[in-house]
C-alpha cells in the first residue's frame, strides 16, 4: 500500500517509515521542508511531499493515491496547541476524505479515567482522535501512556531524574499507576495497523505487561542500570506546574514539554483492554517488559544508535526560515561576527572537528558561558544546552545539536546551524573546512544574527563585546583541534 506518514521528522514518525517499507509499503512523507529529510538513511527509498497541515491546499498532492495516512503530529509546547491541532486533524480528514483514503491511523494518549478531570495536552489528544474518528474515513486511535525507548521525551526524563538524583523529594503523582510500552510494540501496532479491516473505526489502548507507578519505575530503572536504590522523600508540596519546572532544570526536557507529560502522569494510565491483539497479534513471548525496554534502550544509547530523539522534531518556536543573504531581509541590518584561520592539518581532519561540534565534545571555548547562556535559556522557557546530540560524531540536516538545529551540511566544507534558543531575532553560525593546497586548510567561522526591532539591536550590542572571548576562542581551539588530533 501507499502510505503517508506525516510527522517523518518526528520521534515516532522518524523511526515508523524505514519499518513500513520493511513490511513492502510504499511511503510518501508530508513536510513542510523537503531538507529536512535529505540526509536520513532511508531518503532515497521514499516520496517526499511539500506541504503544511495548517494549509488544506498544500494538500491535495500530498494524499493523492494514498491508501493509509499516519497522523503522527502535535503542536505539544505551542501557544494555543489545541486550536492548531484542531484545525490540523479537521484538514487531514477534510484531504483523506477527498482522496478516498481507506484508513487513518492516529497515535494518541492514554484513555482519561472515567470523572478525572483531564489535562490540556490529554484533552487536546482527545479532541484530535474525536475528529479522526467521526471524519468518514475508518481511523485506529491508538493510545499509549509512556513511551519507554531511547531518545523519549518521557525516556529521558525518566532517566535523567533517576541518574542525576539518588536522593528525591517527590510529587504526589510518583504514586499513580501508570502502564507503559515499549517503543518497538508501539511501532509494531502502528505498522499493523495500516492493515486493519475495513469496518473497523475505533481506538484501542495499546500498552505494555507491566502496570508501575512511576516511583515504580525510577527504582526498576536504576536497578537495570546499576545504580544505588534511590532514596525518595515525599511531599504534598509539588504541585504539577512545579514539578514540571524541576524537571526542566534536572533534565534535557524543557519546561514546555515537561509539563504536558507531568500533567499527564497526574492521572493514572492503565490500559483497559488490548483488543489490538485481534487483529496485530502478540509476537511470541508477548510485549515487551519494562525492564527489558530499559535495558534496550540504554543499549541503543551506549552503542551510538539512537534512531531519533524527542527533539528530532523542529522547536515550537524555531524560525523556517533559511540564513538570509540579503541584508534588506531584516529591515537593512544584519550583523557578522567572522573569524579565519589558517590550519596546519588537511581539510578532512579539520572537518571532522567540526562535525564533532557540540554535545559532549562542547563548544571548544570558553565553557562556563556557553552553560550559562543554556542556563538563561531554559530560564526563559527555551530548550537550552542539554538536548545534546544523537550521534557522537556525525550530523544530519533537521536533527537538532544542543540549542542549535542543523539547517546545512555538506560533508567535509560547510555546517551551518541555526539557532533554536530564544532571542530577539534569528542566528545562525556557520563552520567551513576549505582546502588551501599542500596539505592544510583554512577554517572560516561566522555567525550571524538578524535582529527584530529594537531589543534584537540592543542584545547584539551587549554580547558583542564577549564574541572575542567566545568565537575567537573557538576559532582558535577547532584549528588546534584539527592540528593536533586525539582519539575518541
Amino acid at each position: 500500500m501507499r502510505c503517508l506518514v506525516t510527522g517523518a521528522t518526528g520521534y515516532i514518525g522518524g523511526r515508523l517509515v524505514p519499518r513500513l517499507l520493511a513490511e513492502g509499503h510504499r511511503v510518501r512523507c508530508l513536510t513542510r521542508r523537503a531538507a529536512r529529510l535529505r540526509d536520513v538513511p532511508w531518503a532515497a527509498d521514499v516520496e517526499i511531499a511539500e506541504g503544511d497541515l495548517a494549509d488544506p491546499e498544500s494538500l491535495t498532492a500530498a494524499f493523492a493515491g494514498v491508501d493509509v495516512a499516519y497522523y503522527l503530529v502535535h503542536s505539544l509546547g505551542r501557544r494555543g496547541f489545541a486550536a492548531i491541532d484542531r484545525r490540523a486533524a479537521g484538514n487531514l480528514a477534510a484531504a483523506a476524505e477527498a482522496a478516498g483514503v481507506r484508513r487513518i491511523v492516529y497515535l494518541g494518549g492514554p484513555r482519561p479515567a472515567p470523572g478525572d478531570p483531564t489535562s490540556a495536552h490529554l484533552r487536546s489528544r482527545e479532541e484530535v482522535g474525536r475528529i479522526l474518528l467521526d471524519s468518514g474515513t475508518p481511523t485506529a486511535v491508538l493510545r499509549a501512556a509512556v513511551v519507554i525507548g531511547s531518545g523519549s521525551a518521557s525516556f529521558e526524563m525518566l532517566r535523567h531524574l533517576t541518574e542525576r538524583l539518588p536522593v528525591m523529594v517527590t510529587p504526589r503523582w510518583v504514586h499513580n499507576r501508570i502502564q507503559p510500552i515499549a517503543v518497538r510494540d508501539v511501532l509494531r501496532h502502528l505498522v499493523g495497523a495500516a492493515t486493519l479491516p475495513a469496518d473497523v473505526n475505533r481506538d484501542f489502548d495499546v500498552a505494555g505487561p507491566d502496570v508501575l507507578t512511576y516511583l515504580d519505575m525510577m527504582r526498576r530503572y536504576a536497578a537495570v542500570a546499576g545504580l544505588r536504590r534511590r532514596i525518595v522523600l515525599p511531599t504534598r508540596a509539588l504541585s504539577p506546574g512545579l514539578s514540571s519546572y524541576w524537571v526542566g532544570l534536572v533534565t534535557p526536557v524543557p519546561g514546555s514539554i515537561a509539563r504536558p507529560l507531568v500533567d499527564s502522569l497526574v492521572h493514572e494510565a492503565v490500559a483497559h483492554e488490548h483488543d489490538i491483539a485481534r487483529y496485530v497479534p502478540d509476537p511470541p513471548g508477548g510485549p515487551i517488559g519494562f525492564d527489558e525496554a530499559v535495558r534496550l534502550a540504554l543499549a541503543k544509547i551506549r552503542d551510538a544508535e539512537v534512531e531519533t530523539r524527542w527533539s528530532t522534531a523542529t522547536w515550537p518556536t524555531a524560525p523556517a526560515e533559511p540564513l538570509p543573504t540579503d541584508p534588506g531581509w531584516s529591515g537593512g541590518s544584519l550583523y557578522t561576527d567572522v573569524r579565519e584561520r589558517e590550519v596546519a592539518a588537511a581539510p578532512a581532519t579539520l572537518w571532522r572537528v567540526i562535525e564533532g561540534v557540540g554535545g559532549e565534545h562542547g563548544w571548544y571555548s570558553f565553557p562556563l558561558a556557553w552553560s550559562v547562556r543554556g542556563w538563561l535559556d531554559r530560564l526563559v522557557g527555551g530548550v537550552g544546552l542539554r538536548r545534546g546530540r544523537r550521534h557522537p560524531d556525525r550530523l544530519y540536516v533537521g536533527e537538532a545539536l544542543d540549542f542549535w538545529r542543523v539547517e546545512e551540511i555538506v560533508p567535509g566544507e560547510l555546517l551551518r546551524l541555526r539557532a533554536e534558543m530564544r532571542l530577539p531575532g534569528l542566528a545562525w553560525l556557520e563552520l567551513r573546512a576549505e582546502p588551501t593546497g599542500t596539505g592544510r586548510s583554512r577554517y572560516h567561522q561566522r555567525a550571524v544574527f538578524a535582529p527584530r526591532g529594537l531589543a534584537g539591536h540592543a542584545y547584539w550590542a551587549a554580547v558583542s563585546p564577549f564574541h572575542a572571548i567566545v568565537f575567537g576562542g573557538m576559532a582558535r581551539n577547532i584549528a588546534r583541534g584539527a592540528e593536533t588530533p586525539v582519539s575518541r
